[in-house]
Formats: structure tokens, C-alpha cells, sequence
């Protein structure tokens, strides 16, 4: 089939508008889970059901596109754990800011708008963050994804510590406060959860997932706390099979996508740093009606398994 793009590049309108083709599976908006799409590599079911038996953190340890951050949506939705929380860290990320936030110059300004007669009601100004709210009293665990705490600074794996250990803290803001029991919204909703005198203190510790890329290492205090696994090189039988999960059994197993498995494995096994999620890229666009020929097959190619290393 001769590729035919969308975009020519003459900056002239068509006759006739046309519309893109469907777009990949998990490229769809909204965005919908992927939790019967994913493949477990093996392993990785046992260091699950570890830590969910022993109430810890799984620190999941892999290549960016290795499917991480999925395998939470997988477990929620077998334990029927509601929907996931997710904390996205960066090297700005703090405990604080994960367990709850605090408007404290909204609630200053709002004070000067009110008067010295005015209401002083905290709770509009106050919202768990996913942390605290996933450590919120539930009679289920809620499922919590921290997400690349590797990027983090280097002193927010030991703060957690105290944290994942107690699985309580407090909110000074409350604890002072001269009402008991204040409501406040939760991160995930506008769903509020009475706190009664600052206290936050979990009854179901939540199943917690933290990815790591690999970029550094964490204190042995940190380390002991946590499953730890570590997702394996993906070989062609396993890439096949989560080719066929994304898109069908035939396109999985067509010349062109084996062909495409079996130099992604080689080039892997070479060092390069490449995705799997590029993988699929490169067989969705070789196995569409549009799919390019021959001529310039090799060209798309390149450009969608482009080594994630270089610019």
C-alpha cells in the first residue's frame, strides 16, 4: 500500500476535507485505561501479590515505556480498588505538597474581604494531596501511583519513611484549629472527608506503585520497605504478545511487525535506549491501510524508533 499522508506540505487547502485516520488504541481520548492491554512480564504477578499481602510499597524498576505505570490500573480494577491516585514527581516534588495543600494567602485575603466579623471556615482552603488522601480511613485500600520518584530531590525517599511506616500524619493547620472535625475535599474529586483534629490515619494501607527509571539509587532505609522488582529485557515472544494485546494477533504476528520485534530486541540487546510504546508506534503505522512502501518504509521507520539517548 503507497503511503499517503495527510499533510503535503503546499499550504493549500483541499477540495474535499479529510479526516485522519482512527488513531491508536492508546492514543485515545478521553484517555481509557489500558488494564486489558497489559502484559505482566514474568515475576511481576508474585512481587504484586508480595506487597499487597504485606502491606508495602512496590518500587517497580525499569526502561521508560516498559508499561510501569500501568500495571496499578491492572491491580485496581482485579481488586476493584476504585480509581488510582497519582502523584507525579519531579526534582520540586515534597512530601508536603503529596499529603495536603494549603492556601494560606487565600485564606488571608478572604479574611480581609470578611471583616473582623466575617466567618473564618479553613476548609475551602485546604485539599488532601494523593498521598493523604490515599491514606484517608477507607474499609478498602485505595491504590496510589508515585510516578518516576527517581526524578525526586535526593532527601524525599527518607522523608517518606516515617510516613509509609505509621501510615498516619498530622495537618498543623487543623490540629490548632478551634473546630473538631473540618471536611475537606480530597484530591481526586470534590468528595470531602471529615478530619477530626488534624489526625490523618489510614484503617486499609493503600497499594502503593513507585516507578523508578533507574537513574539513581535510593538509602538501604528506603529500599527495606519497599517489594522490589525490577521489569526483565522484553524478548520477541514477549513483545509478540503485547503487540497482539494493543492491536490484534495478526498484526502481531505479520512479517513485517516480527521483523520489526526481532531488530527492536537486537538493539536493545546493543544498549540502545528505546520504548516499548515506540514499538507499537512503528507497528500501527506499518499495519495500517496507509502504510508506506517499500521506498518509504525504512525512513518512517527511523524517524518513529528514533534512540531515545540523542535529541
Amino acid at each position: 500500500m503507497t503511503w499517503q499522508p495527510f499533510y503535503a506540505g503546499h499550504g493549500r487547502a483541499p477540495e474535499q476535507a479529510r479526516r485522519l485516520d482512527p488513531a491508536p488504541p492508546w492514543r485515545e481520548f478521553p484517555r481509557r485505561p489500558l488494564h486489558r492491554e497489559f502484559v505482566p512480564p514474568p515475576g511481576l504477578v508474585e512481587a504484586v501479590n508480595a506487597a499487597l499481602l504485606l502491606r508495602r510499597p512496590l518500587l517497580l524498576t525499569g526502561p521508560a515505556g516498559s508499561g510501569k505505570s500501568t500495571v496499578i490500573e491492572q491491580v485496581a480494577v482485579e481488586l476493584a480498588l476504585g480509581p488510582v491516585l497519582r502523584w507525579h514527581v519531579t526534582s520540586r516534588s515534597t512530601l508536603g505538597e503529596a499529603l495536603y495543600r494549603y492556601d494560606a494567602l487565600g485564606r488571608i485575603h478572604a479574611q480581609r474581604l470578611e471583616g473582623p466579623d466575617g466567618s473564618d471556615d479553613i476548609a475551602p482552603f485546604l485539599r488532601m494531596g494523593p498521598l493523604g488522601t490515599a491514606l484517608l480511613p477507607s474499609p478498602h485500600p485505595r491504590a496510589l501511583l508515585v510516578d518516576e520518584i527517581d526524578k525526586s530531590d535526593l532527601d524525599l525517599p527518607s522523608d517518606l519513611l516515617d510516613v509509609l511506616e505509621r501510615g498516619e500524619f498530622e495537618i498543623p493547620e487543623l490540629a490548632r484549629y478551634a473546630q473538631d472535625v473540618v471536611p475537606v475535599r480530597e484530591w481526586d474529586g470534590d468528595g470531602k472527608h471529615g478530619i477530626e483534629r488534624g489526625r490523618v490515619q489510614c484503617t486499609e494501607f493503600p497499594f502503593i506503585v513507585m516507578t523508578s527509571n533507574g537513574e539513581r539509587d535510593f538509602p538501604a532505609a528506603f529500599l527495606r520497605r519497599c517489594v522490589r522488582f525490577t521489569v526483565p529485557r522484553p524478548t520477541v515472544e514477549s513483545l509478540t504478545r503485547v503487540v497482539a494485546a494493543h492491536l490484534s494477533s495478526d498484526a502481531a504476528e505479520a512479517v513485517a511487525s516480527q521483523r520489526l520485534i526481532a531488530s527492536f530486541v537486537a538493539r536493545l540487546a546493543e544498549g540502545e535506549n528505546l520504548a516499548v510504546d515506540q514499538l507499537l508506534n512503528a507497528v500501527h503505522l506499518m499495519s495500517t491501510e496507509s502504510a508506506p512502501d517499500e521506498d518509504r518504509r525504512r525512513e518512517i521507520e527511523e524517524l518513529v524508533l528514533r534512540e531515545l539517548s540523542r535529541a
